[in-house]
């Protein structure tokens, strides 16, 4: 379920809180393949099925920049703020791939507010995000978000 923010208020206290999970996401190989052209990154672990069968993940993944991208489609799942003039993805803090994600898998996304913080004209928010893989005990990734939200 996504919460809705209405203004900064609402963001301001929303700090502290567990935003819950998104939806599952297939990681499709047309979404790879986009990826890589998007980025000139068509390096076999991607895109070469049968190579990548034999090697060390037994089959294509996705990149670790693509997994990362996807917080954006997923975070709009997790949280919608309306009543500002405009939002803005100011960074990260930190981001890890502790595993793959195999072409063909279902992913989601796990948020929490950090913190609520002014800034000139609005607030700076902290999200701590965690991308799961269905079937992988470990998260495929680990991200620190910051978005700025402005009257």
């Amino acid at each position: 379920m996504t919460t809705v923010a209405n203004g900064v208020d609402e963001v301001i206290a929303l700090a502290g809180q567990d935003l819950g999970a998104t939806e599952w996401m297939e990681v499709t190989q047309e979404r790879v393949n986009t990826f890589a052209d998007a980025t000139d990154d068509h390096q076999w672990i991607h895109l070469d099925a049968e190579r990548a069968a034999a090697g060390p993940f037994k089959g294509t993944i996705a990149h670790g920049f693509l997994t990362l991208s996807l917080v954006i489609p997923l975070f709009t799942q997790l949280l919608r703020v309306e009543g500002v003039a405009m939002g803005i993805n100011y960074g990260l803090n930190k981001v890890r791939f502790p595993a793959p994600v195999r072409v063909g898998t279902r992913i989601r996304m796990l948020g929490t507010v950090v913190s609520v913080d002014p800034v000139d004209g609005g607030v700076q928010a902290v999200f701590d995000f965690t991308v799961q893989a269905e079937g992988s005990p470990k998260p495929v990734c680990v991200a620190q978000s910051i978005q700025r939200f402005y009257r």
